[in-house]
């Protein structure tokens, strides 16, 4: 069996930035265990499976993500990969529709600059405090001045400055160990204000756990932080920097129950996955 590969940089403006994923087209759905080691032979931080949506009322494509360890109920930068696949590849399409399995129909759709894609705002309101706030901020490296929580699924770390948020140190076994038997997303962030990046927020996302020490343009995390800014900014839209290594910029905008992330894409590899 040979499958279609394509790697791209999600949330990029050239080669080399953002967060790359792969993007593989399936004629139907593989037993999970070959799409998990698929993802783990790729050995990036997310790869993008597609298949034909059988009700095509609902969807173009249903769409699944796999880390190197773990499938995940929502990833954003590999659901641009796959957005740009498509829209790069129908002459006229200008929005296409993903079925999922925990976070509904996402779309991705041609914008003025690149694409924009909505996700569900997933905020983050459950504070943390005491005992368990001081020990993510010994994880971290740092204590933050807040931590929300959203379930078991993600931590948000407020920080007062860009420049604590750039300095982090985590320590990547004491977060696991923090969290144990969780797909935990750990997400530190603070205001743009005086950064190097000319964002309005910047921030960093650390998904030991899930096989990836540090994501680096994270648009799920996006999802969960979009509501937190809009109100502490006062405004529905602005501008995001994620301070990983590669860096990426993401424009964001609450409108209503969803996110919508806006953001570039580039193809850089383009090949086969051969499966015996």
């Amino acid at each position: 069996m040979r499958i279609p590969f394509t790697q791209i940089d999600a949330f990029a403006d050239a080669p080399f930035g953002g967060n790359p994923a792969a993007v593989m087209p399936l004629a139907g759905w593989l037993p999970d265990a070959i799409l998990q080691a698929i993802a783990q032979e790729n050995n990036l931080a997310e790869t993008a499976f597609i298949v034909p949506c059988a009700d095509p009322e609902t969807a173009d494509f249903d769409l699944r993500w796999f880390t190197p360890g773990v499938e995940v109920a929502l990833c954003g930068h590999a659901t641009l990969a796959a957005g740009h696949l498509v829209l790069s590849s129908v002459a006229g399409m200008e929005k296409v529709r993903f079925s999922t399995n925990k976070a509904g129909v996402l779309t991705v759709g041609r914008g003025a600059s690149g694409y924009e894609m909505a996700l569900p705002s997933w905020p983050a309101a459950d504070a943390i405090t005491g005992s368990a706030l001081a020990a993510i901020g010994a994880a971290l490296g740092a204590v933050p001045d807040e931590v929300w929580g959203r379930g078991s699924d993600y931590r948000v770390a407020v920080f007062g400055s860009a420049a604590e948020v750039r300095a982090l140190d985590p320590d990547f076994r004491a977060i696991i160990a923090l969290f144990t038997g969780r797909d935990l997303q750990l997400i530190a962030t603070a205001p743009g204000a005086g950064d190097a990046s000319g964002a309005d927020v910047v921030s960093r996302v650390f998904v030991p756990e899930a096989g990836v020490d540090e994501d680096s343009v994270t648009g799920s995390a996006h999802a969960i932080i979009t509501s937190y800014w809009a109100r502490r900014l006062g405004r529905d839209a602005f501008s995001a920097y994620q301070a990983s290594a590669r860096g990426g910029r993401v424009g964001c905008r609450l409108d209503g129950e969803q996110v919508v992330l806006s953001g570039s894409a580039r193809t850089v590899i383009e090949g086969e996955f051969i499966l015996d």
